[in-house]
């Protein structure tokens, strides 16, 4: 069926229909005008193409004449690969350890670039001589053994189809994915690495070089949307995005040239409008010929291509190529580009090959004949496609003369590929024959027979051979039938003349290990004249500094962002982090969020400034109250001093001294004994002193009541009630800090959280509960001290001191009541600071309030502390106590209405009485 198709194909352009006889007339069909026969015992069929042929489209209303080819493009550049299997041929008949006592002769066919002339030449080799009869071939002689096909991937498909019919091997020097799903695929051998080694390999050159932001140019054809689907998925796994992907115009025939140029034009301005440097181009080497159009675009639309010339990396399967009426066209556009290419190296005597060849010695050359008129622009007279033209071609011409763009002396990766496909298959019909024939025989008719008859078996040869090649490289396959060889990186530079050079700046090699499979040397790649020489930049936008991190913007690639600064306590320390790192707990971020500094220790020191104005508060005080209690013992025997109680005044004394030296206890390394006492310790002596304070209150209040006549508040009045009142609001206090040390007590421990650059040492409360337990109860004990002296701040007494201190307690209240929110609001050790400072200000609150007025009686006014002031002042007691039990009678007794004025005078009298 398929053999059908292809012979309709071929076919119908020659039939010439006679509509009104309606009789049809099957004419020979157009000779092939380009191809190249050499003799020999085994032959070998090279389908290639190097010619474009722009005709109409058919519409059947005529048969195709040889004027067909009078509109024909040569491709000068690719005729290097002609010669390049002409070459490997001659090496090899030369050569007696290959296939000897065996000549090796080829047939050329130019493919044109099109399926139906592939087709056409697949058939041609199983047609009779000079005959397109497909399967009659009795007068053939030496059928072909193998067929290399190139240099695209249509070509190698197309003759697949056919071949494989008839069993036929096939080497294609091209990579050819439609093969490679076909059952065919058992039949052809591709001359191509692992297509993947390319895909990483671009992947790595664009993370080398920090490309993130690139364009893709496609062909339009299975194997450009195979790439793309498959390097789309891969590079964005990468953090690599794309700012476009387009197509590239194909055309065929003359009339669509213009919706090429249409197209074209429009992919130009999506590349030149884009904001990326970078731009991948995949495809066939017949489309560089869109690249080539370039210059004239930017003529014609007026887009600047010189200031917005891209990066260009192509892909292995593209080389450079050109045609006539664009060969003048500048290629500077081209300038720092990079390709992959298979590797290859120097073939020797390659360029004395190519310089011998001469059209005065080969005629039978069709195609050096063509090279050589489109090449050095002259025409022969003799020619059947000449123009006229003044300059006439003397064949003496020197091909290394030539621009580089329209014909390279060494090798190219393309050329290198077909030159080791006629290697690969003279060394599989080596092996095939040594096989089957182990013995050397001057009589090879029996090998060629033999051959006829199993040339389908070559293949399995072809895929087991492995050689050294001229060039100093090893070619052999894998299981999966791939190239066992790596790639080239090669960077473009070029001349004002419009010539270029390919320099070697990198590779993949499969054959290393995953750290070492990609090189280069960016040293010496030669970048685009508009980036100045310096490593370019394909960035959608500019790279986030160390300190800030990636935002990503709603409906732009992943790889377009907006820079946000590092949060607190996180650091970015390279550039482009998307998300910013958390400095370890002993670890703080510098100012500029870009590294993390190793926390200081903390804590309150008696060496810093802090510590040392807490002590020196501390010690002062203490020796106040020092000093207050030596001049009360000084003072003992004092009517003021006795009068209040001295004992406690003593115990209140000493109780004030212990709280502000237990504030030392908070300053210095925190250690376990300091954890356990400096709570426990400030609590229980705090509630001493407080208890203290409330005995003397309550002492003061029963002192006033028992005076009363028959009170029984006499029998409570002594030292006996003050001491139980001390001891009993001083054991709860001591209770609930023995339930606190058993229960959870406190322990030295290290806070890193609190304070952003310092690790703090200080001690663990063990249970919040329970530190604001204690507290609590020292404010109950304030409290009750503060209602009793406030009630008993007026009590006729000569030492009365409820009313300092109920200042004194109005003082202790208001430190504490401003200790809480102030405690819990700081960090670090300026916590333990304000705990300090509130032990001792509500402490001096204590010692200044109640004990001022005392020191300034005994020591300034002598004249006061004497037993006739205390009398003076008890017997006016007594008189108010008379007067309030006087009128207390009478407002009892004057009830009547008559009696209201003088109800009123007394009570007048109880006012001015209160205030007396």
């Amino acid at each position: 069926m398929v053999v059908f198709e292809a012979l309709i194909l071929v076919l119908l352009p020659q039939i010439v229909c006679k509509i009104p006889s309606a009789k049809c007339r099957i004419g020979e069909p157009l000779p092939f005008l380009h191809k190249q026969y050499q003799s020999g015992d085994l032959i070998i069929v090279g389908i290639l193409s190097n010619i474009y042929i722009f005709s109409s489209v058919m519409d059947f209303s005529e048969a195709p004449s040889a004027h067909l080819f009078d509109d024909i493009l040569v491709i000068t550049s690719i005729y290097q690969q002609f010669l390049a299997l002409q070459f490997a041929v001659k090496e090899i008949n030369e050569n007696p350890e290959i296939l000897p006592n065996h000549t090796l002769g080829f047939h050329i066919y130019n493919g044109y670039f099109s399926p139906s002339w592939t087709y056409r030449a697949s058939l041609e080799l199983f047609s009779t001589q000079d005959r397109f009869i497909p399967n009659y071939s009795c007068d053939m002689q030496n059928r072909p053994i193998a067929v290399i096909g190139g240099p695209t991937a249509a070509v190698g498909a197309h003759m697949s189809t056919t071949l494989s019919l008839y069993k036929m091997p096939q080497v294609i020097y091209s990579y050819t994915l439609e093969i490679k799903e076909k059952r065919e695929a058992v039949l052809y051998q591709q001359m191509f690495p692992n297509i993947s080694y390319q895909y990483k390999g671009i992947l790595l050159l664009l993370l080398h070089f920090k490309w993130t932001w690139i364009g893709i140019i496609s062909a339009k054809n299975e194997n450009s949307e195979r790439f793309v689907h498959d390097v789309v998925a891969m590079f964005s796994q990468r953090g690599i995005c794309f700012d476009f992907i387009e197509g590239i115009p194909a055309t065929t025939y003359s009339n669509s040239i213009f919706d090429f140029m249409e197209e074209g034009i429009k992919t130009y301005k999506v590349i030149m409008r884009s904001t990326t440097n970078v731009v991948i181009i995949h495809g066939e080497i017949d489309d560089m010929l869109f690249f080539r159009t370039f210059p004239i675009i930017s003529k014609t639309e007026g887009i600047e291509l010189w200031t917005k010339v891209k990066i260009w990396v192509m892909t292995a399967q593209i080389d450079f190529i050109s045609l006539p009426f664009i060969r003048n066209e500048d290629i500077d556009f081209i300038h720092g580009a990079l390709s992959f290419t298979i590797h290859s190296n120097k073939v020797s005597g390659f360029r004395e090959f190519v310089q011998l060849r001469k059209p005065v010695f080969d005629k039978e050359d069709s195609f050096l004949k063509l090279f050589w008129k489109n090449a050095f622009e002259c025409s022969f007279s003799n020619s059947m496609i000449d123009d006229e033209k003044e300059v006439m071609c003397t064949g003496e011409e020197k091909q290394e003369t030539l621009l580089t763009s329209l014909f390279e002396m060494d090798m190219t990766g393309h050329s290198y590929s077909t030159y080791n496909a006629v290697y690969v298959v003279a060394h599989a019909l080596h092996a095939m024959l040594s096989s089957a024939f182990p013995f050397r025989t001057e009589n090879h008719k029996p090998q060629l027979s033999f051959l006829e008859q199993q040339f389908w078996k070559l293949n399995h040869f072809v895929r087991k051979t492995t050689f050294n090649n001229n060039a100093g490289d090893t070619i052999s396959f894998n299981l999966n039938g791939e190239l066992q060889v790596g790639f080239d990186i090669m960077n473009w530079i070029t001349f004002p003349n419009q010539s270029f050079l390919r320099v070697r700046v990198g590779g993949i090699d499969p054959m290393k290990s995953q750290r070492e499979i990609f090189s280069s040397s960016e040293t010496s790649v030669v970048w685009p004249i508009r980036f100045n020489q310096s490593q370019p930049l394909s960035l959608c936008n500019s790279k986030c500094h160390s300190g800030y991190s990636k935002n990503k913007l709603e409906g732009k690639p992943f790889c377009c962002y907006n820079c946000l600064q590092c949060p607190e306590r996180k650091i970015a320390n390279q550039e482009d982090m998307n998300d910013c790192l958390k400095c370890q707990q002993d670890q703080y971020p510098n100012q500029n969020r870009d590294l993390c500094l190793f926390k200081a220790v903390a804590f309150l020191m008696c060496e810093e400034t802090l510590g040392m104005a807490l002590t020196s508060f501390v010690l002062f005080f203490s020796f106040i109250t020092a000093v207050v209690h030596w001049i009360f013992i000084k003072h003992q025997d004092t009517p003021s001093v006795k009068a209040n109680n001295r004992t406690l005044t003593y115990i209140l004394l000493i109780a004030l001294m212990l709280s502000f030296l237990c504030s030392l206890l908070f300053i210095g390394h925190p250690s376990k004994v300091m954890c356990v006492l400096r709570q426990t310790a400030f609590a229980i002596i705090f509630s001493v002193a407080i208890s203290c304070v409330l005995a003397k209150t309550i002492i003061v209040v029963i002192a006033f009541l028992s005076t009363k006549p028959g009170s029984k508040m006499t029998k409570w009045v002594g030292k006996r009630l003050s001491f139980f009142i001390v001891s009993c609001c001083s054991c709860i206090e001591g209770i609930i800090c023995t339930a606190w040390l058993s229960m959870s007590p406190q322990f030295p421990d290290v806070d890193m959280s609190s304070m952003a650059e310092e690790i703090v040492l200080e001690c663990n409360e063990g249970s919040t509960y329970m530190f604001y337990y204690v507290l609590g109860y020292v404010g109950f004990l304030a409290f009750i001290s503060f209602t009793v002296a406030f009630l008993a701040r007026k009590l006729p007494d000569a030492f009365n001191e409820a009313k300092f201190i109920t200042l004194s307690m109005l003082a202790f209240c208001s430190v504490w009541l401003s200790f809480i929110p102030t405690y819990l609001s700081t960090k670090g050790k300026y916590m333990v600071a304000v705990e300090i400072f509130s032990i001792t200000t509500s402490s001096a609150g204590l010692l200044i309030c109640i004990f001022s007025p005392k020191c300034y009686i005994l020591i300034l006014r002598p004249d006061l502390n004497k037993k006739e002031q205390l009398r003076v002042k008890k017997q006016f007691r007594n008189i108010k106590l008379y007067s309030f039990s006087f009128i207390y009678f009478f407002k009892k007794n004057l009830k009547s209405y008559t009696h209201r004025l003088l109800l009123g005078l007394l009570n007048f009298l109880e006012y001015m009485l209160q205030y007396a």
